[in-house]
């Protein structure tokens, strides 16, 4: 949104930016905040939570922030942020509690840490950018169920695929072309990839073997498929998505026709191997002849279909737009539109035992696939996000769908209540719309 520029300015001289809290110091965390302390006007980062505190004074030091205070209390922090003071603490329900701050990055990958500190900033009224795609996808329509409750935004960031699909998604829209398919260019997909044979990549990256191996198998794929599928309602055409290889993103409308788009509604899916390497990009319908002509000239090919993308995504320079949209505009960048529409399932990566406790995203014995959300709730699919510490009751082969029959789920997770609430909040209003017909 060009006008964020223009809002920011006018809080940098009015001396009042937007008071930022910061939750999560690793590699894209400690990366948001270098940009917001070295290049974002309007905006404070006032304080950072990590739950080793160094690292969070670390991120100000590489911003070029010497003198930093670590709290312990509520009281501490309000008076560090209305003395001008930068503070760090390792307890994030300080900085979703504190009156004096306008907005919470949730920057972690815990799904059931994340749904503590979203339901915490919101319960206290503060705009929540979410950098966590395990809580936008799994849960995310509850969230926003209670952040609508609470007149506050909850979004997920600008500068990943989904939030950068979604910038052209309502330009288009807002232009008059109608949006048939959306989803972002892939450079890699091997299901079996792992932290092992990710390592050496993960240390030049400095970034978590985990983490490298949950973009290189498919599953960080499929879970911002699935953000983009709950904000605007598009399916998937299969499990999986067809993730066409092409040489240029361009070439997508060789291998979807506007028929079968315009009859499935829109779909999300992506391109493999596609120049320009990185990004995202929507397909747009339009059915003027005239329009198609002027698109001609402009490079734009012949139609029905046009191509849009951008071609780059930068999580970490972009995720300060979100908080401005969110406080300065009450606008979301990308959120739920109401219940869910896709889900990411949990898929054996190898052979499992009995006995055998699932690792996560990005570990050795689960890989993520997307479906459509009726198809995974009925059979009964367990989440990937929710697979962590799962015990299997009983063996199942590779390449096989994990069950919630399958597995013995960790006591006590916020996760799981939630995802439940979800289920019964949406199957609710789909009954009371069932008896209002």
């Amino acid at each position: 949104m060009v006008i964020v520029d223009e809002a920011l300015k006018k809080r940098h001289y009015e001396n009042k930016p937007i008071r930022v809290a910061l939750i999560g110091a690793g590699y894209i965390g400690s990366a948001i905040a270098l940009e917001m302390l070295t290049g974002i006007t309007g905006m404070k980062l006032v304080a950072i939570c990590n739950r080793t505190p160094s690292k969070a004074r670390r991120a100000y030091e590489a911003g070029g922030i010497q003198s930093v205070k670590d709290v312990q209390t509520l009281a501490q922090l309000e008076q560090c942020i209305t003395d001008g003071v930068y503070a760090t603490t390792d307890d994030p329900m300080l900085l979703c509690q504190a009156e004096n701050v306008d907005a919470v990055i949730e920057a972690t990958t815990d799904i059931d840490f994340g749904a503590r500190v979203v339901l915490e900033a919101i319960a206290n009224r503060k705009a929540v950018i979410l950098m966590n795609a395990a809580v936008d996808a799994t849960i995310g329509p509850i969230l926003k169920v209670y952040a609508d409750r609470a007149g506050i935004v909850l979004t997920y960031t600008d500068g990943d695929e989904p939030g950068v699909a979604m910038n052209l998604y309502r330009f288009l829209k807002t232009v008059g072309y109608q949006p048939l398919l959306m989803g972002q260019i892939k450079g890699l997909l091997d299901h079996y990839r792992n932290p092992e044979t990710q390592r050496a990549f993960a240390e030049k990256a400095k970034q978590k073997p985990a983490m490298i191996a949950s973009y290189a198998d498919g599953t960080k794929l499929s879970l911002e498929a699935t953000i983009m599928a709950n904000a605007t309602g598009f399916k998937v055409g299969k499990r999986g998505m067809y993730g066409p290889k092409c040489t240029d993103v361009r070439h997508i409308v060789e291998h979807f026709s506007a028929e079968q788009l315009l009859q499935a509604g829109g779909w999300v899916d992506y391109v493999l191997g596609a120049e320009p390497g990185s990004g995202a990009f929507v397909v747009a319908y339009s059915d003027s002849p005239i329009k198609r002509e002027y698109m001609v000239n402009f490079k734009m090919g012949g139609g029905p279909l046009h191509v849009f993308y951008t071609p780059y995504h930068l999580a970490h320079v972009q995720a300060p737009l979100s908080v401005a949209r969110a406080v300065l505009f009450h606008d979301a960048t990308i959120a739920p539109a109401g219940a869910p529409v896709c889900d990411t399932f949990a898929v054996a990566k190898r052979d499992l035992k009995a006995g055998d406790v699932l690792d996560g995203m990005g570990g050795f014995t689960c890989y993520g696939l997307i479906d459509n959300y009726d198809i995974c709730q009925a059979e009964n699919l367990l989440p990937i996000t929710l697979s962590q510490d799962c015990r299997m009751k009983h063996d199942i082969g590779k390449d096989q769908p994990i069950t919630y029959a399958d597995v013995l789920l960790p006591a006590d997770r916020l996760c799981d209540r939630l995802r439940i609430e979800q289920q019964r909040h949406f199957d609710s209003q789909v009954s009371r719309c069932l008896t209002t017909a």
